[in-house]
Protein backbone atom coordinates (compact mmCIF):
# COMPACT_ATOMS: atom_id res chain seq x y z
CA UNK A 1 0.00 0.00 0.00
CA UNK A 2 1.03 3.59 -0.53
CA UNK A 3 0.77 6.31 2.14
CA UNK A 4 1.47 10.02 2.24
CA UNK A 5 3.47 11.10 5.28
CA UNK A 6 3.87 14.78 6.07
CA UNK A 7 6.00 16.33 8.77
CA UNK A 8 5.09 19.86 9.80
CA UNK A 9 6.89 22.20 12.17
CA UNK A 10 5.61 21.06 15.55
CA UNK A 11 7.83 19.46 18.16
CA UNK A 12 7.93 15.69 17.91
CA UNK A 13 10.03 14.98 14.83
CA UNK A 14 10.86 11.56 16.30
CA UNK A 15 7.22 10.54 15.84
CA UNK A 16 7.38 11.27 12.12
CA UNK A 17 10.76 9.63 11.57
CA UNK A 18 9.74 6.50 13.48
CA UNK A 19 6.47 6.31 11.53
CA UNK A 20 8.39 6.43 8.25
CA UNK A 21 10.68 3.64 9.47
CA UNK A 22 7.73 1.55 10.61
CA UNK A 23 5.81 1.91 7.33
CA UNK A 24 8.93 1.04 5.33
CA UNK A 25 9.62 -1.99 7.55
CA UNK A 26 6.08 -3.19 6.84
CA UNK A 27 6.78 -2.94 3.10
CA UNK A 28 4.66 0.11 2.30
CA UNK A 29 5.46 2.88 -0.17
CA UNK A 30 5.69 6.44 1.12
CA UNK A 31 5.19 9.82 -0.50
CA UNK A 32 6.88 12.29 1.85
CA UNK A 33 6.46 16.03 2.41
CA UNK A 34 8.60 17.89 4.95
CA UNK A 35 7.97 21.53 5.83
CA UNK A 36 10.75 24.03 6.47
CA UNK A 37 9.61 24.17 10.08
CA UNK A 38 9.96 20.39 10.37
CA UNK A 39 13.57 20.60 9.19
CA UNK A 40 14.26 23.24 11.85
CA UNK A 41 12.66 21.08 14.54
CA UNK A 42 14.71 18.05 13.44
CA UNK A 43 17.89 20.10 13.82
CA UNK A 44 16.91 20.84 17.45
CA UNK A 45 15.45 17.48 18.44
CA UNK A 46 17.17 14.72 16.51
CA UNK A 47 20.73 13.73 17.39
CA UNK A 48 21.32 11.33 14.49
CA UNK A 49 21.44 11.53 10.70
CA UNK A 50 17.70 11.75 9.98
CA UNK A 51 18.38 12.28 6.26
CA UNK A 52 19.19 8.55 5.97
CA UNK A 53 15.58 7.82 6.92
CA UNK A 54 14.11 10.49 4.63
CA UNK A 55 16.20 9.20 1.69
CA UNK A 56 14.52 5.77 1.90
CA UNK A 57 11.00 6.93 1.00
CA UNK A 58 9.44 6.08 -2.34
CA UNK A 59 9.06 9.67 -3.45
CA UNK A 60 9.95 12.99 -1.87
CA UNK A 61 7.69 15.96 -2.71
CA UNK A 62 8.61 19.61 -2.31
CA UNK A 63 6.16 21.43 -0.08
CA UNK A 64 5.61 24.21 -2.61
CA UNK A 65 4.81 21.78 -5.48
CA UNK A 66 1.03 22.13 -5.60
CA UNK A 67 1.12 20.41 -9.02
CA UNK A 68 2.55 17.23 -7.47
CA UNK A 69 0.83 13.89 -8.05
CA UNK A 70 -0.37 13.77 -4.42
CA UNK A 71 -2.24 17.06 -4.98
CA UNK A 72 -4.82 15.07 -6.92
CA UNK A 73 -7.58 12.83 -5.65
CA UNK A 74 -6.59 10.31 -8.31
CA UNK A 75 -3.28 9.54 -6.56
CA UNK A 76 -3.22 5.85 -5.51
CA UNK A 77 -2.41 6.47 -1.84
CA UNK A 78 -4.73 4.85 0.68
CA UNK A 79 -4.16 7.34 3.47
CA UNK A 80 -2.11 10.15 4.93
CA UNK A 81 -0.50 10.93 8.26
CA UNK A 82 0.59 14.41 9.31
CA UNK A 83 3.07 13.68 12.08
CA UNK A 84 3.72 15.91 13.88
CA UNK A 85 0.85 18.21 12.96
CA UNK A 86 1.34 21.84 13.92
CA UNK A 87 -1.62 24.02 14.86
CA UNK A 88 -0.95 26.09 11.74
CA UNK A 89 -1.29 22.98 9.57
CA UNK A 90 -4.40 21.94 11.50
CA UNK A 91 -5.95 25.38 10.91
CA UNK A 92 -5.21 25.29 7.18
CA UNK A 93 -6.71 21.80 6.79
CA UNK A 94 -9.74 22.62 8.95
CA UNK A 95 -10.55 25.71 6.92
CA UNK A 96 -9.70 24.44 3.43
CA UNK A 97 -6.93 27.00 3.09
CA UNK A 98 -4.38 25.06 1.06
CA UNK A 99 -1.21 27.15 1.13
CA UNK A 100 1.16 24.25 0.48
CA UNK A 101 1.31 20.61 -0.55
CA UNK A 102 0.69 19.26 2.96
CA UNK A 103 -2.59 21.17 3.13
CA UNK A 104 -3.61 20.22 -0.42
CA UNK A 105 -2.79 16.52 -0.01
CA UNK A 106 -4.78 16.45 3.25
CA UNK A 107 -7.67 18.18 1.50
CA UNK A 108 -7.57 15.47 -1.19
CA UNK A 109 -7.71 12.73 1.45
CA UNK A 110 -10.81 14.26 3.00
CA UNK A 111 -12.62 14.90 -0.27
CA UNK A 112 -11.88 11.36 -1.49
CA UNK A 113 -12.96 9.77 1.80
CA UNK A 114 -9.48 8.36 2.46
CA UNK A 115 -7.89 8.03 5.89
CA UNK A 116 -6.28 11.23 7.24
CA UNK A 117 -4.53 10.96 10.61
CA UNK A 118 -3.40 14.18 12.30
CA UNK A 119 -0.93 13.72 15.16
CA UNK A 120 -1.26 16.92 17.14
CA UNK A 121 1.62 17.90 19.41
CA UNK A 122 0.50 21.04 21.22
CA UNK A 123 -0.41 21.83 24.79
CA UNK A 124 -2.34 23.56 26.23
CA UNK A 125 -5.04 23.91 23.59
CA UNK A 126 -6.94 27.13 22.91
CA UNK A 127 -10.57 27.31 21.87
CA UNK A 128 -9.37 28.05 18.33
CA UNK A 129 -7.38 24.78 18.31
CA UNK A 130 -10.36 22.87 19.66
CA UNK A 131 -12.72 24.35 17.06
CA UNK A 132 -10.29 23.44 14.28
CA UNK A 133 -10.07 19.91 15.68
CA UNK A 134 -13.86 19.62 15.66
CA UNK A 135 -13.97 20.80 12.04
CA UNK A 136 -11.43 18.25 10.79
CA UNK A 137 -13.07 15.48 12.81
CA UNK A 138 -16.45 16.34 11.29
CA UNK A 139 -14.79 16.26 7.85
CA UNK A 140 -13.54 12.72 8.51
CA UNK A 141 -10.02 13.05 9.91
CA UNK A 142 -8.67 10.97 12.77
CA UNK A 143 -7.25 13.15 15.55
CA UNK A 144 -4.45 11.38 17.36
CA UNK A 145 -2.83 13.66 19.93
CA UNK A 146 0.74 12.70 20.77
CA UNK A 147 -0.33 11.79 24.30
CA UNK A 148 1.35 8.54 25.25
CA UNK A 149 -0.08 6.16 27.79
CA UNK A 150 2.08 5.10 30.70
CA UNK A 151 0.13 2.02 31.79
CA UNK A 152 2.63 -0.22 29.98
CA UNK A 153 5.57 1.16 31.99
CA UNK A 154 7.78 2.65 29.28
CA UNK A 155 11.50 2.33 29.96
CA UNK A 156 12.79 4.85 27.40
CA UNK A 157 11.86 7.70 25.10
CA UNK A 158 11.77 5.14 22.29
CA UNK A 159 9.03 3.28 24.18
CA UNK A 160 7.00 6.49 24.42
CA UNK A 161 7.52 7.30 20.73
CA UNK A 162 6.65 3.70 19.76
CA UNK A 163 3.38 3.95 21.69
CA UNK A 164 2.25 6.83 19.46
CA UNK A 165 3.56 5.22 16.27
CA UNK A 166 1.69 2.03 17.18
CA UNK A 167 -1.50 4.06 17.57
CA UNK A 168 -0.89 5.67 14.16
CA UNK A 169 -0.47 2.27 12.51
CA UNK A 170 -3.62 1.04 14.28
CA UNK A 171 -5.52 4.06 12.93
CA UNK A 172 -4.36 3.19 9.41
CA UNK A 173 -5.64 -0.37 9.92
CA UNK A 174 -2.18 -1.91 9.74
CA UNK A 175 -0.99 -4.96 11.65
CA UNK A 176 2.33 -4.45 13.41
CA UNK A 177 4.44 -5.54 16.36
CA UNK A 178 5.62 -2.12 17.54
CA UNK A 179 3.25 -2.15 20.49
CA UNK A 180 0.97 -4.78 21.95
CA UNK A 181 -2.77 -4.35 22.44
CA UNK A 182 -3.86 -3.44 25.94
CA UNK A 183 -4.01 -6.41 28.27
CA UNK A 184 -4.80 -5.66 31.91
CA UNK A 185 -2.81 -8.74 32.96
CA UNK A 186 0.42 -7.28 31.52
CA UNK A 187 0.74 -4.90 34.45
CA UNK A 188 0.75 -7.72 37.01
Amino acid sequence: MRFVVAMSGASGAQYGLKTIEALLALGHEIDLIVSEGAYKVMEFEVNYDYQKILDRVTKFHKIEDIGSSIASGSHPSVGMVVIPCSTKTLAAIANGFSQNLIHRAAECMLKEGKKLVLVMRETPLSLIHLNNMVQVKQAGAVLLPASPGFYYNPKSIDDVVNFIVGKVLNSLGLKHKITKPWDPDMTK
